[in-house]
């Protein structure tokens, strides 16, 4: 039984990065490292770290005014806005609620989601509910994050990785046939051990102390990381295809989680899709986390690399352990 009062789908992208471009030799000069080894392992050549002063929200606000531009939709139109990070500007008020206020968004609901590199999925995976439903008809979702700031640039095992910037889209109904087909979405909290900052919550707070003992940065077993993104990325991907009714083969363009490129051909190799036929960008921007396939997938979308009817897949995994994967056919 089809309960959908409409079909929902992205009407327009957007994304903002900082301004400062910080190359593999520019990291070498901070830590024990070269471009040969962060390039040949992960794919990363370079990556964008926010000024002091800028925030979550800024590069937020920015990613959402070009979405908003390009779907047509003014501000005060928004029913709801969805902020997926985890690099907030504070705890409270959310995100989502500054957001709200710099775009003039007076009669959207706000919340901030998170589920770290998977949160854009997420995001959409949930505002598609509120739109087949029938309870919203417009609906923004950006993931975003400063990361920079809660990197250890004495581990240079992590703090290569990482990067900044935010990615936005707008939700809204589109013709039955259109936009959101599959969606897939899981976590494993056992592995959470792998993959976090410490010091981030009440369990062990924020102090001066934290910081001194290395606490307030983020903590990555790599080895245990890809072995689960190996594993899961491309399955996600497939469940989603499987619940949307399509195959493998009818992939037009698949837009992954930018983490490592080794993991992503291992995506691409389970999906027997051939490199042609994903969009990477991990070369410019690193792991931007929320903010990853956004980005991706307004640049896709900016570069013509997406075409009304083409069939994107969306597949990502991040701390918590969490992954999600989403196949939508473009409107």
């Amino acid at each position: 039984m089809n309960l959908k009062a409409k079909a929902a789908g992205i009407l327009g992208t957007g994304h903002a990065v900082p301004d400062k471009i910080v190359t593999n030799d520019d990291m070498a000069k901070i830590v024990d490292t070269s471009d040969e080894w962060i390039s040949t392992r992960t794919g990363i050549k370079e990556r964008r770290f926010a000024p002091e002063g800028v925030n979550t929200s800024d590069l937020c606000t920015e990613a959402a005014r070009q979405a908003l531009e390009q779907s047509g939709t003014k501000p005060e139109d928004l029913d709801l806005i969805i902020v997926c990070t985890l690099t907030p500007d504070m705890t409270i008020p959310s995100t989502a609620c500054i957001v709200q206020a710099n775009l003039g968004a007076v009669n959207a609901a706000v919340f901030d989601l998170y589920a770290a590199c998977s949160g854009f999925a997420y995001g959409v995976i949930t505002g598609t509910q509120y739109i087949e439903s029938g309870m919203y008809n417009r609906i923004l979702v950006i993931g975003a994050e400063i990361l920079s700031r809660f990197m250890d640039f004495k581990d240079r095992n992590t703090c290569v990785l990482f990067g900044d910037g935010a990615g936005a889209a707008v939700l809204g109904p589109v013709p039955e046939g259109y936009g959101i087909l599959g969606m897939d979405m899981g976590a494993d909290g056992n592995g959470g051990k792998f993959l976090n900052i410490p010091a981030s919550g009440t369990a062990i707070l924020p102090t001066d102390d934290a910081r001194k003992k290395g606490l307030t940065y983020i903590h990555m077993d790599g080895k245990e990381v890809y072995k689960f993104a190996v594993r899961v990325m491309g399955k996600t991907a497939e469940k989603a295809l499987e619940k949307s009714g399509l195959t493998k083969a009818d992939i037009d363009l698949l837009v992954p989680h930018q983490a490592n490129i080794r993991i992503i051909q291992s995506a691409a190799k389970r999906l027997s899709l051939p490199m042609e036929k994903v969009f990477v960008n991990i070369d410019k921007y690193a792991n931007t986390s929320g903010a990853s396939i956004p980005i991706a997938l307004d640049e896709a979308h900016r570069e013509g690399r997406i075409k009304r009817g083409d069939v994107v897949v969306l597949a990502g995994f991040g701390a918590g352990l969490t992954w999600a994967g989403m196949v939508m056919k473009w409107y």
